[in-house]
């Protein structure tokens, strides 16, 4: 499957999901000063495209270590999308867990959940190393992918409260649905890509 500069940042985008993942910065900045919020988003965001540009320069020597294809990356990142597609359309219904009062103070989040596994999870690093294994003379059109997706994605979490309190929640709900859809479109095409190339193989 041939990505062009524009379809590899939709691609990004739909697996990073900044709308997506504003309930899950929101919740985890409930401790975190509000003057400081900015900055912790920022930080999460530049810890994630460091780690995303790290697999995407090594990611053809990780291929090769570990003794797996191109071919076997492209169905198995087909499949992680599928399911996290799955789960942006059909999200789970459990609520965030109450908060006890006599708690201790929650500690300023870092790393983890936001920069990994929210905005740099296994399909995004997946994803990166697919785009590199494709076109790997691409590789600086894919960086430039990358940071427009990043850079999309503190635009969204930095204003995640006025874009919830502008659209309402339900719209966000709405947007991350229509975003699953166009992933599960995007996840089969990869799979049935992936298998045509699998099966044209062992037919030679």
């Amino acid at each position: 499957m041939g990505y062009t500069f524009a379809s590899a940042t939709v691609l990004l985008l739909l697996i990073t999901d900044p709308l997506g993942n504003i309930p899950i910065f929101a919740n985890a900045l409930k401790g975190v000063a509000p003057e400081r919020r900015t900055w912790v988003i920022m930080r999460e965001v530049l810890i994630a495209f460091a780690l995303l540009l790290v697999f995407m320069f090594v990611g053809d020597g990780f291929l090769r270590v570990m003794g797996l294809s191109g071919l076997s990356l492209q169905i198995a990142g087909g499949v992680v999308m599928f399911l996290i597609a799955l789960r942006m359309i059909f999200p789970p219904e459990h609520g965030p867990a109450p908060v006890d009062p006599n708690a201790a103070p929650a500690q300023e989040p870092l790393i983890v959940p936001l920069a990994v596994p929210a905005l740099a999870g296994p399909s995004a690093l997946a994803t990166v190393m697919l785009l590199v294994s494709q076109a790997p003379e691409r590789r600086l059109e894919w960086v430039a992918a990358l940071s427009v997706t990043m850079a999309v994605c503190a635009v969204v979490l930095v204003l995640a409260e006025r874009i919830q309190r502008l659209v309402g929640e339900r719209l966000v709900l709405a947007f991350e649905r229509l975003m699953g859809l166009i992933l599960v479109a995007v996840a089969v095409e990869m799979m049935i890509r992936g298998v045509k190339l699998l099966a044209s193989e062992m037919g030679r």
